[in-house]
C-alpha cells in the first residue's frame, strides 16, 4: 500500500480532494492512503510516507519540497489546478500513482 500525503495551506480544501480519491481508489480497487495536511507540517510527514502532492495553492514551495522529497528518495509533485479545482478524485489519483513508475 502507498501512503502519500497532500498538502495546502490549511489542509480544508485539499481534505475533499482526499475524498474524491480514496473515493476512486475504492472503486478501483486500488489499496492507498491519503491523508491532507498543512504544508507547514511537509517535514514531519515526508519521512512517514511514500510520496507527497502539492496543492495549486503551495507550488511556490515545490522546490522546497522537491529538494527535501529526493534527499529521503520520496517524489513531490504539484496537482494540477484544473484537477484541483474540478476536485477530480480519479486524475489525481492516477498523478498520485504514476510518481511511483
Amino acid at each position: 500500500m502507498k501512503k502519500i500525503f497532500i498538502c495546502c495551506v490549511s489542509g480544508i480544501s485539499t481534505s475533499m480532494v482526499v475524498k474524491k480519491m480514496m473515493q476512486a481508489a475504492r472503486e478501483r480497487g486500488i489499496d492507498i492512503k491519503v491523508v491532507a495536511v498543512r504544508i507547514d507540517m511537509f517535514d514531519s510527514n515526508l519521512p512517514h510516507f511514500d510520496g507527497c502532492l502539492l496543492g495549486p495553492q503551495v507550488k511556490s514551495k515545490f522546490d522546497e519540497c522537491k529538494k527535501k522529497g529526493n534527499e529521503l528518495g520520496k517524489p513531490v509533485e504539484v496537482i494540477d489546478s484544473t484537477d484541483y479545482g474540478m476536485m477530480n478524485g480519479n486524475k489525481i489519483l492516477n498523478q498520485a500513482l504514476a510518481m511511483f513508475d
